[in-house]
């Protein structure tokens, strides 16, 4: 069970949003590869990153900040946010980047998922984000006709590394994850499902752990790692099952 912590790129810093509003962002730090640096001492293990001028342009914005994430920290690296095209994939990964996550081309193209799919087996995610049960696109701007289910039902068999599925409602205001909602993706599709939106608490960490919340891939944590209300040794050792220990230097 993975926790991945989020960097939100706008303009070059590290913020968060609330409800995907960027008239509400947060600056939390003016140097994403600091961030980068500093997840990876506390101890984690993977970061997820998001270029939400990119979501909303359709194209990648913050590209320069990203590429200081990638030298900065051995962890793997997942970026979503305005990558539309076969040839931004294979750019993104050449770059290094771990993983590259489809959100908006996966509702309005999703054979293009499929090819990059099969150009890069296990490189590519995709990002379901969800305002009322039904698939938001272009940086959660516009709503489209599609539930959820039936958009990640598409990609079934695909080869899909991964699908993170954000309720739009819960993002960035400490309401606690969607885990009926979550769950109810999860056990509908065979690909694996990582959760973002709304994570709060230890609680939320300690939920992760149930039987039920097992077939996850992991969590997304923002808001409530940069405000302190997550301690990062806590919550890395209840996931791994062991007593807490001193983050890693």
């Amino acid at each position: 069970m993975i926790l991945f912590p989020a960097i939100d790129l706008k303009d070059g810093q590290c913020v968060r949003l609330r409800h995907g509003d960027m008239a509400t962002a947060t600056i939390y730090n003016d140097d994403p590869a600091a961030q980068a640096r500093a997840f990876e001492q506390q101890g984690f293990e993977w970061l997820h990153v998001v270029d939400l001028n990119g979501a909303f342009q359709g194209q990648s914005v913050n590209s320069a900040a990203v590429g200081a994430i990638l030298k900065a920290t051995k962890n793997p690296v997942q970026l979503g946010g305005g990558i539309r095209t076969l040839a931004q994939i294979e750019d993104w990964l050449e770059r290094g980047l771990a993983r590259v996550i489809l959100g908006t081309v996966a509702v309005r193209d999703p054979d293009l998922v499929k090819q990059a799919c099969k150009a890069f087996p296990g490189k590519v995610a995709v990002g379901i984000d969800a305002k009322g049960g039904k698939v938001a696109v272009e940086g959660w701007a516009e709503a489209s006709s599609l539930g959820v289910v039936e958009l990640a039902r598409k990609f079934e068999g695909a080869g899909v590394a991964a699908i993170i599925y954000t309720d739009i409602d819960r993002d960035g205001v400490l309401t606690g994850i969607n885990w009926d909602a979550t769950i109810d993706l999860a056990e509908a599709v065979s690909i694996p499902v990582i959760a973002s939106g709304g994570l709060a608490s230890i609680a939320d960490i300690v939920r992760m752990t149930m039987p039920d919340a097992q077939k996850l891939e992991g969590a997304i944590s923002g808001r409530a790692l940069y405000d302190g209300r997550i301690d990062p040794a806590e919550a890395l050792a209840i996931l791994q099952g062991r007593p807490a220990a001193e983050p890693r230097t």
